[in-house]
């Protein structure tokens, strides 16, 4: 097994699985749906796509502030572009507005691979919004700030964003 993570999520409480989500009869899977037990789908508002490690500092926010009408939904692989099971799980979500949310900057990290598959996907699935908005770091010519202090604020800023 090669793990290919930021080391935070090695120890991380909400990075675990079972022994049997690696048993007999299991497969990997392209996306994991919304976990928890929200609003009913027709009134959710947003709902996020996101990949690697913002799913679990997008998930502690929403549960921070008591979030029920947002889903995110972790895209686990990128390509193939796992077009069917996004479309599947966009068509549960009818009226909600349709984000990409990623830690790097918007030059950088998948976004500009996202983005039209992202909206092809929603066209098949009629959803409401016909565009996908990205939500991370403004572009820039690194992907680290340099100042832990100043990834904080920004991380903090791109959390209270895609939950707004």
């Amino acid at each position: 097994l090669i793990i290919m993570t930021p080391e935070s999520l090695l120890r991380h409480k909400l990075a675990v699985s079972n022994l049997a989500d690696f048993a007999e009869g299991t497969k990997f899977q392209s996306i994991i749906s919304e976990q928890k037990k929200l609003a009913a789908h027709k009134k959710i508002k947003k709902v996020i796509f996101c990949s690697g490690k913002i799913y679990y500092d997008l998930f502690e926010a929403r549960e921070k502030e008591k979030i029920n009408d947002i889903a995110i939904i972790r895209i686990e692989e990128l390509y193939p572009f796992p077009e069917t099971e996004i479309t599947k799980e966009l068509k549960k979500y009818p009226n909600a507005e349709i984000i990409w949310c990623q830690e790097e900057p918007e030059n950088m990290g998948a976004w500009h691979y996202i983005d039209r598959r992202l909206e092809k996907t929603m066209i098949a699935a009629k959803t409401k919004s016909k565009r996908p908005l990205c939500i991370s770091r403004k572009e820039a010519a690194s992907p680290a700030t340099g100042y832990m202090s100043v990834h904080i604020a920004e991380q903090q800023e791109l959390l209270k964003k895609a939950l707004s």
